[in-house]
């Protein structure tokens, strides 16, 4: 562990107030400058589940892969990258931080609050059609060990 994941203080409901944007969702969802995105939908990794927040991130390339997952996972259309801003407060993505990436690098966040569409990225950095084969075929791996948990 290095002393940036030591010093790290963890974003919490009450201390986001702190956390400074710009902030990015990816999604194949068609939007439009302020449209709203809710909790309540179905997630695009477990088709059976809904959503009980909405997720969103600091690093537009954890923002490039959750559109590129989504438009393969769904088909619902080719991915998007929108600019937002949440509208209540957020904390910290249990299902990224310290889990997959230490320290939470990707400023990886949820809330339960409407995110609001204030952009869209139009020329984002797509990834390699194999490395998106190869999140692709983990993906289905954890699922077929049961790994596959979202903590929503």
């Amino acid at each position: 562990m290095d002393f940036s994941e030591r010093s790290r203080v963890p974003v919490t409901l009450e201390s986001c107030g702190t956390v400074e944007g710009p902030f990015w969702h990816g999604t194949a969802a068609a939007l439009r400058v302020g449209d709203e995105l809710v909790a309540g939908h179905r997630s695009n990794f477990q088709a059976e589940r809904v959503m009980n927040h909405v997720y969103f991130a600091g690093d537009v390339e954890a923002a490039v892969w959750g559109a590129e997952l989504a438009s393969a996972l769904t088909e619902a259309g080719p991915g998007r990258v929108y600019l937002v801003e949440p509208t209540g407060p957020f904390e910290d993505d249990p299902n990224v931080t310290d889990k997959k990436f230490p320290g939470n690098p990707t400023r990886s966040f949820r809330t339960r609050h409407p995110l609001r569409v204030v952009g869209e990225v139009a020329d984002w950095p797509a990834h390699d059609p194999e490395a998106v084969a190869g999140m692709l075929a983990g993906l289905e791996r954890l699922r077929a060990e049961g790994r596959d948990v979202i903590e929503d």
